[in-house]
C-alpha cells in the first residue's frame, strides 16, 4: 500500500483543458463530485487529484488510488428505496405529540423521503387532522405514521389504527412495543392479499424501532397464532388474511434504536445495530435493518452504513428545523444543545412501568422535578398519603394548582379520550396519582411545543447527543441558525455528506491521506 500526501498549490493543466486539484478547496471540490469518480494521481509536478478519467490515463501520470461514483441515492438498500417509493434510504423518524408535525412528513414527501407522523399522545381528532393534511398536500406521496404502544391505553393503538386505515396510509412506524398487540396485528393482517404466482402480497408496510433483541424477534417472526385466532374470531380479519400472516414477518423493516431522544435503552449503535443484523441473517433474510439513535451527522450516517444499515433513521435533529411543530423557543434551546446536555427523566406513556425518556437537560427543570414525581410515586400509597408539606411544595411549584383540581382535569380529559382509565382509578388511590402525575408529564412537552413563556423551566424536550453533534456539525456555517434548518436540507446534506464521507474512507484505505481542510463535509444552504 502506497502512503500519499495531497498538498501545494499548484494546478496542472490537463489535456482537454482539465486540472489536477492540489489545494484543498480544489481538492474538495473533486471529493464532493459523487456523480464521478475520483483518481488521486502523481505526475511530475506532485500528486493531485481529478474527476476525469481521461487526465488519469494521461502518459506520465501515475493512478494511486481512486474510487468510484456515490451518490447519495445510492447508499443504503436499494429494496427500501422501492418497497416505500422514496429516493433515498433515510427516514425521519416519529417524534410524538405532533413534534414530527403534518407539515414536517408533507415536506419531506414531496422530495421522495421518507417520514412518520408523530401521532403518538394526539387525541384521535388532532391524529385525524394530521392524516388529513398529509394526504392533502402530498397527495400519493409516500409517508409513515407512528403508532407507539401503549400498554396503559390501549384504546390509543386501535385508534391510531383505524384512522390509519381510514386514511389509505400504508406503512405504520411502531415504537416502545415491549410485545406484540391485535391492533398491529391486524393492520399487518388487513393489508395481504396473495399475487398471481400465490405468493403473499404486502399492502401494509410496518417498520419496527426496538431497541432489544428479543423485541426484534417478535418482528422478525410471523404474527402469534393466538392473536390471528382472536382477530379472526372477532371478525377482525378473514382466515384468508390470518394464513397469509403466517407466512410473512410482522415487519418488512426493523430500526435499531440506540441512544435517541424520547424513548430509549441508550444502547451503543455498533452494539445494536450488529446484533440485530446477525439475528435478522438467521431469522428473515429479507427484512432489512436500520440505525437510529445518534445519527446528527454524515460521519455517523456514513459509519451506519459502512457497518450494514440499510437506511439510516434521524429524530432529534429534525425537531430544532422550521417544519417542526416545536416552539421556536425550544427550536433554540435545541440550537445550542450540545453531546452533554441530554438526561433520561420518567415518561408519561410508561410512568407506572418506571421506563424512562431522554429529553434536553440544559434550559429547563423538567427532568429533576419529573424524578422528583415518580420517587413520590414509589414511596406512597396515594395523593392523600403525601406528607403535606410535600403537597403544598408539588402545588406551588410544579402543579402551580391544587391537586384536586388536577385530577378533575384528567377525569374530564380521559372521559373524552378512554373512560376506562378513569375507571381504573376511581377505586385505586395509587393508580389515580399516576395518572395525576402523569398530567404534569403529559402537559410540559405541550407547553414547550406551544412555547409557554411561564413554563419555559417546565419544558420536556425529548433529545439525544445526535442534536449536539449535528450543531457541532452546522457551526459556522449557514445551516448554524435553527431559522435556516428545513427538514429536507438537513436530510440531503447528512446523505450527500455520508457519500462523501465513503469516499474519503475508502482513499483512506488505499493508503491517501488527505489535508484536513478537504476531507469534512460542508453543509449547504438548500431551498
Amino acid at each position: 500500500m502506497v502512503t500519499t500526501v495531497l498538498t501545494g498549490p499548484d494546478l496542472d493543466a490537463l489535456s482537454r483543458g482539465e486540472l489536477l486539484a492540489r489545494t484543498a478547496d480544489e481538492l474538495y471540490g473533486v471529493l464532493a463530485d459523487l456523480d464521478r469518480p475520483v483518481f488521486v494521481v502523481r505526475d511530475v509536478r506532485g500528486i493531485g487529484a481529478t474527476n476525469e478519467p481521461g487526465g488519469a490515463r494521461r502518459p506520465g501520470v501515475q493512478v494511486l488510488a481512486s474510487a468510484g461514483p456515490l451518490p447519495a441515492p445510492r447508499l443504503g438498500a436499494a429494496s427500501f428505496r422501492r418497497t416505500h417509493g422514496v429516493r433515498l434510504a433515510y427516514h425521519a423518524g416519529a417524534m410524538a405529540h405532533g413534534i414530527a408535525s403534518a407539515e414536517m412528513v408533507t415536506a419531506l414527501a414531496r422530495t421522495g423521503v421518507l417520514a412518520s407522523f408523530g401521532a403518538a399522545g394526539l387525541v384521535a381528532e388532532k391524529v385525524d387532522a394530521g392524516l388529513s393534511a398529509i394526504t392533502r398536500d402530498a397527495p400519493g406521496r409516500p409517508f409513515a405514521c407512528n403508532l407507539i404502544h401503549s400498554p396503559s391505553e390501549l384504546a390509543m393503538e386501535r385508534s391510531t389504527v383505524d384512522l390509519c386505515l381510514r386514511h389509505g396510509v400504508t406503512t405504520l412506524e411502531a415504537s416502545a412495543f415491549l410485545e406484540l398487540t391485535p391492533d398491529i396485528v391486524r393492520y399487518r393482517a388487513l393489508g395481504l392479499s396473495r399475487n398471481a404466482d400465490g405468493s403473499p402480497r404486502i399492502a401494509h408496510h410496518v417498520i419496527a424501532k426496538v431497541s432489544r433483541t428479543e423485541i426484534a424477534e417478535l418482528f422478525l417472526a410471523p404474527a402469534p397464532e393466538p392473536i390471528l385466532r382472536g382477530l379472526v374470531e372477532a371478525g377482525r380479519i378473514t382466515a384468508e388474511q390470518a394464513a397469509l400472516a403466517r407466512e410473512v414477518p410482522v415487519a418488512d423493516d426493523i430500526t435499531a434504536e440506540a441512544d435517541s431522544g424520547g424513548h430509549t435503552d441508550r444502547r451503543p449503535l455498533p452494539v445494536l445495530l450488529g446484533e440485530l443484523i446477525r439475528l435478522r441473517d438467521r431469522r428473515a433474510p429479507r427484512v432489512r435493518i436500520g440505525a437510529a439513535g445518534g445519527i446528527g451527522t454524515p460521519e455517523a450516517a456514513a459509519a451506519a452504513f459502512a457497518q450494514g444499515a440499510d437506511y439510516v433513521v434521524t429524530g432529534s435533529v429534525n425537531q430544532a428545523c422550521v417544519e417542526s411543530g416545536q416552539s421556536a423557543v425550544a427550536k433554540e434551546l435545541l440550537g445550542q444543545a450540545g453531546v452533554t446536555d441530554c438526561e433520561m427523566a420518567p415518561s408519561s406513556d410508561m410512568f407506572e412501568l418506571g421506563v424512562d425518556v431522554q429529553v434536553l437537560r440544559r434550559g429547563t427543570m423538567f427532568p429533576s422535578r419529573a424524578r422528583r414525581l415518580y420517587d413520590l410515586y414509589r414511596r406512597h400509597d396515594g395523593i392523600d398519603d403525601l406528607p403535606a408539606d410535600e403537597r403544598e411544595s408539588l402545588e406551588r411549584t410544579v402543579f402551580r394548582r391544587p391537586l384536586d383540581d388536577v385530577w378533575a382535569d384528567t377525569v374530564d380529559y380521559f372521559s373524552r379520550r378512554d373512560p376506562d382509565q378513569i375507571a381504573r382509578a376511581a377505586e385505586n388511590p395509587k393508580r389515580r396519582m399516576a395518572l395525576v402525575f402523569r398530567w404534569y408529564l403529559g402537559l410540559s412537552s405541550n407547553w414547550a411545543a406551544g412555547g409557554a413563556p411561564d413554563r419555559k423551566a417546565d419544558y420536556q424536550i425529548w433529545c439525544g447527543a445526535a442534536m449536539g453533534a449535528c450543531n457541532t456539525w452546522l457551526a459556522g456555517t449557514p445551516l448554524e441558525p435553527v431559522a435556516a434548518r428545513t427538514v429536507s436540507g438537513v436530510a440531503e446534506n447528512l446523505m450527500r455528506g455520508a457519500a462523501f464521507h465513503g469516499r474519503v474512507t475508502a482513499l483512506r484505505q488505499a493508503g491517501v491521506t488527505l489535508p484536513a481542510g478537504c476531507a469534512a463535509h460542508r453543509p449547504e444552504l438548500l431551498t
